[in-house]
C-alpha cells in the first residue's frame, strides 16, 4: 500500500504559489486555488495591438544559477532575451547613470563637491544607528546626495514620507557605497560595483516564466476563478468556490493582511500600510528615442516615478513604455487627468517626440510597494510563527510583507519544500547544477 499523502491546499496562484505547487506535487496531495481566472498575480501579461505589456516591469535577476536552469528548461531558448542593464536617473533636464550614488561624478563640479564634501563629514560620525530610512540616508551619504535623489525618489515611489520606513526596508536591494570606494572608482583606481548588472526577459513576456513554473505543476492541481472565503484554523478548513475543503497544512501568498482576516484573526490594521501603484502601457509608432531600458524620474514634477522601455530590450521597432505612478494606498484616483499628465510630462521630459500614440492599457497594483517598518516586520514576524504554529505557513512578498525578488519567492518555496522532504522537478536540476 502506497502511503497516504497529506492535502496541502495552496492559495494565490502567482509566481510563489506556482513555485511551491511544482516542488511539492511529488509527495503531496496538493491542491492550488486562485482568484483570477489567470495564472500569475502581478506578473501578468497583457498583449494588444501587437504589443507585449506586463503588468508592469517585471525583469528577471538570478543569483542562483539552478533556478534559471529550472525555469529556463521549460523555455524555447530563442525566446529569452538576455541584456545588460542600461538605466538612468532624470535629474534636471539631463540624464546620469543609475545607480546615482555612484555617479555624482557626472553632475556639475559645485553639486559633485558637496555631495563628496556631506558624504565625506556623514560616514565620518556615522554611528551605524537609524531610527528610520531618511535618517540612514543621510547618515550614510550626507545631506546633498540624499536630498538630490535618494531622499525625493523614495518618498515618490512609496507615496510615503521616508521617516516611516525602516532603515533596512530595501535590504540588499539597496545598493550602499564607502566614501573610499566611491573615490577609488571616481579617480579610476576602481570600477563601479555592479548591482542586477544583467537580467533576463521572455519575448512573451512575465507570462513566459509562469507558464514555465506552471508547467511543473501535475494536471488538476490548479483551479482558477475560486476565492477563499474564510479559513477555520481549528477545523483546518477553508470555504471556497461554494465547498469546504479540508487540509493538513495549508501555504498562502495573498497579501497577509487579508490572510489574518480570513482567518478570523484581530490585529492592527495601521501597522500594515503599503502604496498603490497605476501602470500604464503605452505603445507607439515608431522607436524610443533613447537606448535606455528604464529611467528613474524623482522630481515631483513628473506624475511618474519610473518609466521603462519594453522596446529597447525586445529590438522592436515601436515605443512600448510602462509608466509607473506611485498613489497613497487610500487616494482617490482620476484615471483621464492621469493619463493627460502622463502624456504631457512624457512630452516635456522628451520621452515622446513625434510619436503617435497608437494603443494603450492601464493596470492598478494595490498593494504595490509595503511600507516595511519596525512595527510592520515584529506584527509580521508574530503572526507568520503564530499560523506555521497552526499549519498555515506564510510566503512571498506579500504573505511576508517584505520587500523581495521573484527569484526570493521561487527560493522560499524550494526551501519550504525542502524542509518537508520534498524537491518535485527541481530535483533533477539541482543535480546537474552540483555536478557541475
Amino acid at each position: 500500500m502506497s502511503p497516504v499523502k497529506d492535502k496541502v491546499l495552496i492559495i494565490g496562484g502567482g509566481v510563489t504559489g506556482l513555485s511551491v505547487a511544482g516542488f511539492l506535487a511529488d509527495r503531496f496531495d496538493c491542491l492550488l486555488l486562485e482568484k483570477e481566472d489567470e495564472l500569475g498575480g502581478y506578473c501578468r501579461t497583457i498583449y494588444q495591438d501587437g504589443f507585449t505589456w506586463d503588468y508592469s516591469g517585471h525583469f528577471f535577476h538570478f543569483r542562483e544559477k539552478w533556478v534559471a536552469d529550472y525555469l529556463e528548461a521549460r523555455m524555447n531558448a530563442e525566446d529569452i532575451v538576455t541584456s545588460k542593464k542600461r538605466t538612468r536617473v532624470y535629474f534636471r533636464d539631463t540624464y546620469i547613470d543609475y545607480p546615482f550614488q555612484f555617479n555624482i561624478h557626472q553632475l556639475p563640479q559645485p553639486d559633485l563637491l558637496r555631495c563628496l564634501a556631506d558624504m565625506h563629514e556623514a560616514q565620518r560620525q556615522d554611528t551605524g544607528r537609524y531610527r528610520n530610512f531618511r535618517e540612514m540616508l543621510v547618515a550614510r551619504y550626507g545631506a546633498s546626495i540624499a536630498e538630490l535623489f535618494l531622499i525625493p525618489y523614495t518618498e515618490k515611489q512609496y507615496a510615503t514620507s521616508a521617516e516611516r520606513l525602516d532603515p533596512a526596508a530595501m535590504g540588499r536591494f539597496f545598493p550602499h557605497v564607502e566614501f573610499s570606494k566611491l573615490l577609488e572608482v571616481l579617480t579610476g583606481r576602481a570600477t563601479q560595483p555592479t548591482y542586477n548588472d544583467t537580467f533576463r526577459y521572455h519575448r512573451r513576456g512575465a507570462k513566459g516564466f509562469v507558464d514555465a513554473l506552471a508547467s511543473y505543476v501535475p494536471s488538476g492541481v490548479i483551479h482558477l476563478g475560486v476565492e477563499c472565503g474564510g479559513i477555520d484554523l481549528g477545523e483546518q478548513t477553508v470555504r471556497a468556490g461554494g465547498e469546504t475543503l479540508r487540509y493538513d497544512r495549508l501555504v498562502s501568498s495573498v497579501p497577509l493582511p487579508r490572510l489574518l482576516r480570513l482567518c478570523g484573526i484581530t490585529f492592527d490594521e495601521s501597522v500594515f500600510t503599503a502604496n498603490k501603484v497605476l501602470v500604464f502601457n503605452l505603445g507607439f509608432d515608431r522607436p524610443s528615442p533613447r537606448s535606455d531600458h528604464w529611467v528613474y524620474y524623482p522630481d515631483p514634477e513628473q506624475v511618474f516615478y519610473r518609466v521603462g522601455h519594453y522596446d529597447n530590450i525586445l529590438g522592436q521597432d515601436r515605443m512600448s513604455l510602462y509608466v509607473e505612478i506611485a498613489l497613497p494606498s487610500g487616494a482617490p484616483m482620476k484615471l483621464d487627468a492621469l493619463f493627460e499628465r502622463t502624456i504631457a510630462d512624457l512630452r516635456r521630459c522628451g520621452v515622446i517626440v513625434d510619436h503617435e500614440l497608437v494603443s494603450w492599457a492601464s493596470v492598478l497594483m494595490d498593494p504595490a510597494y509595503v511600507h516595511v517598518s519596525e512595527a510592520s516586520q515584529e506584527a509580521a514576524a508574530k503572526a507568520i510563527e503564530s499560523l506555521a504554529r497552526r499549519n498555515v505557513f506564510v510566503l512571498g512578498r506579500y504573505g511576508t510583507w517584505a520587500y523581495c525578488s521573484i527569484e526570493d519567492n521561487i527560493l522560499s518555496a524550494f526551501n519550504l519544500a525542502q524542509d518537508w522532504g520534498a524537491a518535485g522537478a527541481a530535483a533533477p536540476v539541482l543535480a546537474a547544477a552540483a555536478a557541475g
